[in-house]
């Protein structure tokens, strides 16, 4: 296969049998059985392979990665009608192909290699996948993710828990009529008016088409299992927008699960789905916060009053029970501070603009945009990822927003600290009575720290650029004018 399409680039032409004028949204159905193990019975290593590019047309919505599994599960049904189906996205694989063997409708979590030592990004998701998904295994299972799953072929094809399971019958090997017939399966029209995406397959109409068709095969009656073996990122925007869009669908497990699955599994799916309106409080709060610190305004009570233990209490609990998690699951302390900062960093910029997204588009002014998430680096980005040095790099309303949030804070604790020391405790400057405003907007700006770097001191190609480093100044700068005034 490689021969062939080196030859077909050296020769700057193509076989008759492609379209020379096919474009990656506008082609034909490809598909090509590299490795057939039904033909040749001495083939015992590798499997059938199949490669297969469904039909695309301009005028025929394709679904995403939700089409795209549906035609391979049509197809995959007349070559090899394996009982058991496992979905991987391009970057992953099995490091155990003979599982299949022992397990039926199983997630596994989504483990990454070449992560830092301390998870710079918060990207492995330890507390997620070691101690989430655990609980929701005794709720009748964890929320199918959309890659890393052994899925039941009759299962994810509509078959009810209970209904009789009918078998399928080995069809003969057909030479090259076969092919053709299967392509048929692939086009971009099949589908219509047929349940596929509705009652069939992957469910369409949501940026997070696995999580809403695992939540209607549990309201069919089964259960999934989690599995965690020893051995073993713009995508938080999607995966809060769509949780959101869930949680707003015919499919909101609210309501859509009422009856047909347990309570304890609607509020763990109910924890997924409120991601991105959770930006709404995490925003205001830690941008209020700051600027009553910066007026003088307190909003808690004073440090020595009883009235301050609950506030103390919460905070302190709430923290080191999530360190203690964090910990227990494998991570180190390093690690857990820059889960933190993901966590505010996802809730003020990807959450929010995946809740701003999924409003407007229920008023029906936009919608939803799949991204599809960059596999690769450069090779300097993958330099600096090894040492833990934030890559920034792009413009991006996104950075725009966090710059201005991270210099909204510096601003603010700044001007506080200069009143505490410069002026009386009548002008509002007194460390007992805005104790914890000062701790909240100080860990804001201590956690901030790798990104006043990427504004202010590197030169690196990873660096904040120019723009959005003077955007967010003059933004916070504006904020800070406006509230002294008032």
């Amino acid at each position: 296969m490689a021969a062939r399409i080196e030859t077909a680039a050296r020769l700057g032409r193509i076989p008759d049998e492609w379209d020379s004028d096919a474009t990656r949204r506008n082609h034909g159905t490809i598909l090509q059985i590299l490795v057939d193990a039904r033909k040749d019975n001495k083939v015992t290593t590798v499997p059938t392979l199949v490669y297969l590019s469904r039909e695309k047309r301009p005028e025929h919505h394709h679904h995403f990665k939700a089409g795209a599994m549906n035609a391979l599960i049509r197809v995959s049904s007349k070559i090899t009608c394996g009982r058991i189906i496992l979905n991987l996205d391009c970057d992953m694989y099995s490091n155990n192909s003979k599982s299949a063997r022992d397990i039926a409708f199983v997630q596994f979590p989504q483990c990454f290699e070449n992560l830092t030592k301390n998870d710079l990004y918060g990207s492995m998701m330890r507390v997620g996948y070691d101690v989430e998904f655990n609980g929701l295994d005794g709720n009748g299972g964890p929320l199918y993710i959309g890659t890393g799953c052994f899925h039941r072929r009759d299962v994810i094809c509509g078959r009810k828990y209970g209904e009789v399971e009918v078998e399928e019958e080995e069809e003969e090997y057909e030479d090259v009529s076969e092919t053709e017939m299967i392509k048929a399966l692939a086009s971009c029209t099949y589908e219509e008016n047929s349940q596929w995406g509705k009652e069939m397959g992957v469910k369409y109409g949501c940026p997070v088409e696995d999580v809403i068709t695992g939540l209607e095969i549990k309201c069919r009656g089964w259960k999934s299992a989690y599995l965690n073996p020893k051995i073993k990122l713009l995508s938080h925007r999607r995966w809060s927008e769509g949780d959101f869009q869930v949680l707003l669908s015919e499919y909101s497990p609210v309501w859509y699960g009422q009856g047909k699955i347990g309570l304890g599994l609607i509020l763990g799916y109910c924890c997924y789905c409120l991601w991105a309106p959770s930006s709404v409080p995490v925003l205001v709060y830690s941008v209020l916060t700051s600027l009553c610190l910066f007026k003088g305004i307190p909003l808690f009570p004073k440090v020595w009053s009883w009235w301050f233990i609950p506030f103390g209490y919460v905070t302190v609990a709430a923290n080191a029970y999530s360190l203690a998690e964090f910990l227990w699951c494998g991570g180190t302390l390093r690690g857990w501070w820059n889960e933190q900062r993901m966590w505010l960093y996802r809730r003020t910029s990807s959450f929010l603009f995946g809740f701003i997204d999924t409003i407007k588009k229920k008023l029906g002014v936009s919608e939803s945009a799949f991204v599809i998430t960059a596999k690769v680096a450069e090779e300097e980005a993958a330099e600096r990822y090894e040492k833990e040095v934030m890559e920034f790099g792009v413009e991006s309303p996104m950075f725009l927003l966090l710059g201005t949030l991270g210099m909204l804070n510096l601003f603010c604790f700044v001007a506080a600290v200069m009143r505490l020391v410069l002026t009386s405790r009548e002008a509002g400057g007194d460390i007992q009575t805005m104790g914890l405003q000062f701790v909240i907007t100080g860990v804001l700006v201590v956690i901030n720290w790798p990104l006043y770097e990427g504004m202010l001191l590197r030169r690196d190609k990873g660096k904040m650029p120019m723009t959005v480093t003077v955007k967010s100044f003059v933004l916070a700068l504006s904020a800070c004018t406006c509230v002294a005034f008032l």
